[in-house]
């Protein structure tokens, strides 16, 4: 049986998925590689970074190798998006992969994420509105008379950390910084979807990708990761806020001690919580559900229809 594969290079991460041609998961990988370093201030992908994520990229080829993974897609997000050398990134990870190399616009990202995210939730109101806090940009999606509106905000927990929050403890001044950043990229986001002004209420949240996960694993005191255990999990606006105060005032050292801290996230997961408190705000939704089908589900779904 043949099987097909999705890699998703994204800011903060490098994943990959694996699936048959019934649709079940073989293999799930992720690695830290932190792509987006220096992207915000440079304008570029640094070499550092880009070796961390072909290093990872040759690991899964060697997996697609071993499951029989004939065709796929590789999709790159706001690091890439942003990059002024983004291009030869990706023809050297198409090279590496074997598969085709596709920048994807905040548009896309969020499109493929909403169809991954929602694909097995229970139908019903309100209506899920995705989520995704990733590295360098946090996507919004959620289907308004049956056509999705997606928006690409430029903010991620990488990029709030590196322009506000610096690394380490998290200060009263820092926090203002981040506070007003998020809020003016929420206020242009608002400007240019006014549907999303009468949402507010309306909407089930539905969170993806590192920051969410790691929340719920923390909240549940997980010392290691379990898929099942995180995969569709309800966390509150009051658990945000909770772990926001909690691990700001700890260096990352301090924070990585935590059980449930993943490994890579210590020292920007307090940007991520505070993207989510403000996108709770302005949707006006005391919980959210996790979800561990992501993006990675929708290129898969895209590349099974496509067939």
């Amino acid at each position: 049986m043949t099987s097909v594969a999705a890699i998703d290079c994204g800011s903060n991460s490098t994943r990959l998925l694996v699936s048959n041609d019934s649709g079940t998961s073989l293999v799930r990988e992720m690695r830290i590689t932190r792509l987006s370093q220096g992207v915000d201030a440079n304008g570029s992908l640094t070499p550092e970074a880009i070796e961390r994520t072909l290093k990872v990229l040759r690991e899964y080829r060697a997996l697609m190798d071993e499951h029989d993974a004939t065709r796929g897609l590789l999709v790159a997000t706001s690091a890439v998006r942003d990059a002024n050398n983004g291009h030869e990134f990706l023809a050297t990870a198409s090279a590496i992969t074997g598969l085709e190399a596709r920048c994807l616009t905040g548009a896309q990202e969020a499109t493929f994420t909403y169809r991954g995210a929602t694909a097995t939730l229970a139908q019903g109101s309100p209506s899920p509105l995705v989520v995704d806090i990733g590295g360098g940009s946090t996507e919004l999606a959620v289907m308004v008379d049956g056509v999705v509106v997606a928006h690409s905000m430029q903010l991620g927990c990488v990029r709030v950390t590196e322009r506000a929050l610096g690394v380490g403890v998290v200060d009263a001044a820092r926090a203002a910084t981040a506070v007003a950043l998020i809020a003016s990229e929420l206020d242009r986001a608002w400007r240019e979807q006014p549907a999303f002004a009468g949402l507010s209420g309306h909407v089930s949240l539905v969170g993806v990708a590192g920051t969410v996960a790691t929340l719920a694993q923390l909240v549940a005191g997980d010392v290691h990761y379990e898929r099942a255990r995180v995969h569709h999990r309800t966390v509150t606006r009051t658990d945000v806020q909770t772990w926001i105060a909690t691990l700001s005032p700890l260096s990352p050292t301090e924070r990585l001690a935590l059980p449930g801290m993943m490994a890579g996230r210590e020292d920007v997961l307090v940007a991520g919580l505070m993207i989510l408190d403000a996108v709770m705000e302005r949707f006006g939704v005391a919980s959210l559900i996790t979800s561990e089908d992501d993006i990675l589900d929708g290129v898969v779904a895209h590349l099974g229809a496509a067939q």
